[in-house]
């Protein structure tokens, strides 16, 4: 008896189904890849270049009434906004929180505010700043 052979002969029938499905699968991969990359350099970019003010707390001393916060700001020629601070009480619970708005034509602002506090204050920390 002899064996009878369900393989198609090599190139009579065309590309078999398997083969086609592999190649739409790294099509379709290809292109949801290429998209997922330029959504995420899309929102990186926007992110970085999109923030106009920025700002960093340089030092800071504590009062029994108050905070003194030096801040150092960096903004576009022109930029108004303002930048949110709070300061928190040793146990954790916040005590102030206040912004400080910046207009003006300079790039880098650097400025001392008071920010009032209901309890002794023993930190102050920058929690962002927005545009106008």
């Amino acid at each position: 008896m002899s064996t009878v052979s369900t393989h198609r002969p090599e190139g009579r029938y065309g590309r078999s189904s398997d083969q086609r499905t592999d190649r739409t699968l790294k099509v379709v991969g290809a292109v949801l890849g290429a998209v997922l990359l330029a959504v995420v350099g899309w929102f990186g970019w926007h992110y970085v270049a999109g923030s106009e003010i920025s700002a960093q707390v340089i030092t800071f001393k504590a009062g029994d009434k108050a905070v003194r916060v030096h801040l150092e700001v960096h903004k576009d020629a022109g930029a108004s906004g303002y930048c949110t601070v709070r300061s928190q009480s040793a146990d954790g619970a916040e005590v102030g929180r206040a912004d400080f708005r910046f207009s003006g034509p300079d790039t880098r602002i650097d400025q001392v505010v008071t920010l009032r506090t209901t309890a002794p204050g023993t930190t102050a920390e920058l929690l962002g700043c927005h545009g106008d």
